[in-house]
């Protein structure tokens, strides 16, 4: 079950859709040009491969295991994550004044995709270590910065978030978990925190939990939440570890996948109260946690397509080595590998557009991201700022839920041997159903598309990237080659799908929310579709013409079979979706409670 990286395609999409070069001018960036990315991704392709790779199925069959409030990692998953920290991916994209490497997210997030296909169980213990590391950075205090960002950095500690409560899922309204302020400035906090990724384990010497919490007499709601530093351990005056804080785990979920990752219940204050530290003002630790948030949902987003690539390498092999029928054509008079066979191609095909269609999208994201933070333009920074903002969501739900489809091809592509779980290809489809759920359900990030980034700003900015997605058709149908058409014309009915949707949901957000609201996970699909699929065309531009240049002929020519299969094969969806939005509400809204 071996994993080679796509450094290739990675490569390709961060010289030619995300602009490598580019951000390289930014202050700050200027070494880290297409030079750097591809001497960064090669190492991270070689730790990934040789050994995360080899732990992930074992993560499986081993996971985690709690006694008596310990949780021990899997085996060889200590080491691993010795390795992590020395090899400093940890601190890759973090600050340099912290002991970071300080590269751009661009870099980051293709070696965040390695990590996850590697062994997602394993990956989403520095994810969550990045996640609390930007909400420090944004806010925390000079006093937490020091303490606290240098070894997290370094990995040498962990980070967790820390939201969920028994009663208190994605609404956060419902947060009972409480913080009394102390004399000396600290707080005393009380409360169970559930779904707690990587809340307790034995391969770092710490683990910082950022905690939402309400302190005596906030405002009811979401108004009224803090968030604060409760370490495992408290960290004394010079930087060294002390007695062991109030904050226990006290049971690990059984979970139908990414098994190896200790999923924990822990429980604050049982002995007298967890020592807290406030992170920011009072009552503004929602505002806070979205920072974690936001990271993290573009990590999930990067975790879909990590997995989809897993899953679409384990199919190809199989496919190459099962023998199994002769081709329908004839062309071999006797049975045949799989490969040969029109069907497996289509599900391939299937497997691999969507995987390079989604890390297209993903790669241009990091890129706006960041310009949005780093450019000294601030109109610039205005503008990636809001693509940034808008790609978030889809890049999140339209990754995750293609992962699964890709997954579950991955299992048909092996037939009866994918039900079978020695072959692993269950495991990448067990693993990838959590991505549509945490962090968000695709729901959430569904009600976000529409509320906060297109009915907000009456469509200004959905539109502004439709009108980019119609000057690409332009460049297809000027290029004159039947495949770039082929393109133009889908994305074309596609757009203009997207825009019908738009348009709906700007005049009716606020008149017929059932109605709008009802077709929001599908506005979701069509525009995460209509923006992988724009990236593809995009792709297909290049590729055409780096072939003219006769360059790397068999990869170019993949490029563009791919782009042309998406379109005619994935993009065609979208009006379909157009039709179920703008003309299927009251079929959805409309039947009686008592009739379900």
């Amino acid at each position: 079950m071996s994993y080679t990286a796509p450094v290739k395609d990675m490569l390709f999409d961060m010289q030619h859709l995300a602009n490598i070069e580019q951000i390289a001018q930014i202050p700050g960036f200027e070494d880290a040009g297409l030079e750097t990315a591809a001497a960064v991704l090669e190492e991270c392709a070689k730790f990934t491969g040789g050994v995360l790779a080899p732990l992930n199925f074992e993560g499986d069959k081993n996971p985690s295991s709690w006694k008596d409030g310990v949780v021990t990692a899997t085996p060889g998953f200590k080491d691993a994550f010795r390795q992590l920290t020395e090899g400093g991916w940890q601190g890759l994209q973090h600050p340099q004044d912290f002991g970071g490497q300080g590269l751009p997210k661009t870099i980051g997030a293709a070696c965040m995709e390695m990590l996850n296909s590697a062994n997602m169980s394993f990956a989403l213990c520095p994810l969550l270590t990045d996640g609390a590391i930007e909400a420090l950075l944004t806010a925390g205090s000079d006093e937490l910065k020091a303490i606290y960002l240098e070894k997290l950095i370094s990995g040498q500690w962990t980070g967790t978030m820390n939201l969920t409560e028994p009663q208190a899922g994605s609404d956060l309204a419902l947060v009972r978990t409480k913080a009394e302020p102390q004399p000396d400035g600290t707080y005393k906090v009380f409360g169970t925190k559930i779904f707690i990724t990587w809340g307790e384990h034995d391969m770092a010497e710490n683990i910082v939990h950022l905690v939402l919490a309400r302190v005596a007499g906030a405002p009811e709601g979401v108004k009224g939440i803090s968030l604060f530093v409760v370490p495992k351990f408290l960290v004394n005056k010079d930087g060294s570890l002390g007695a062991r804080n109030d904050a226990h785990c006290v049971s690990i979920e059984h979970k139908m996948g990414i098994k190896a990752s200790p999923t924990a219940v822990l429980q604050f204050g049982d002995h007298g109260g967890a020592v807290g530290y406030l992170v920011g003002q009072e009552n503004r630790g929602l505002e806070y946690m979205f920072i974690m948030m936001n990271a993290a949902r573009y990590g999930v987003g990067m975790q879909g397509i990590a997995i989809a690539e897993r899953a679409y390498q384990k199919a190809v092999q199989y496919a190459k080595d099962r023998v199994q029928s002769r081709p329908v054509d004839g062309s071999i008079n006797a049975s045949a590998a799989i490969i040969h066979h029109p069907d497996v191609k289509r599900m391939l095909m299937t497997m691999r557009a969507y995987t390079e269609g989604c890390r297209a999208m993903a790669s241009t994201a990091a890129a706006a991201y960041d310009a949005a933070h780093h450019h000294p333009d601030a109109q610039v920074r205005k503008d990636n700022a809001t693509f940034y903002e808008f790609m978030v969501p889809l890049v999140k739900g339209y990754s995750t839920e293609m992962s699964i489809e890709v997954a579950s091809l991955g299992v048909q592509v092996h037939g009866g041997m994918g039900f079978i779980e020695e072959t692993g290809a269950a495991q990448y489809y067990r693993d990838a159903k959590i991505l549509t759920i945490y962090e968000g359900t695709t729901a959430i990030q569904a009600n976000d598309l529409v509320g906060r980034k297109t009915a907000r700003d009456g469509g200004q900015s959905a539109k502004a990237i439709a009108a980019q997605i119609e000057k690409t058709e332009a460049e297809l149908n000027a290029s004159g080659t039947p495949a770039a058409q082929a393109v133009a014309r889908r994305l074309a009915a596609a757009r203009q799908a997207y825009l019908d949707v738009v348009d709906f949901v700007c005049g009716g957000a606020k008149a017929s929310p059932n109605a709008v609201f009802s077709g929001s996970v599908p506005y979701l699909m069509l525009a995460g579709n209509l923006v992988a699929g724009w990236q593809l065309g995009r792709s297909l531009l290049v590729a055409q013409d780096l072939l003219q240049k006769g360059q790397d002929e068999a990869f170019m020519r993949a490029k563009i079979t791919t782009a042309q299969f998406y379109a005619e094969h994935i993009l065609v969806k979208a009006p379909g979706l157009r039709d179920s939005i703008v003309e299927g509400a009251a079929s959805v809204t409309e039947l009686a409670l008592e009739s379900f």
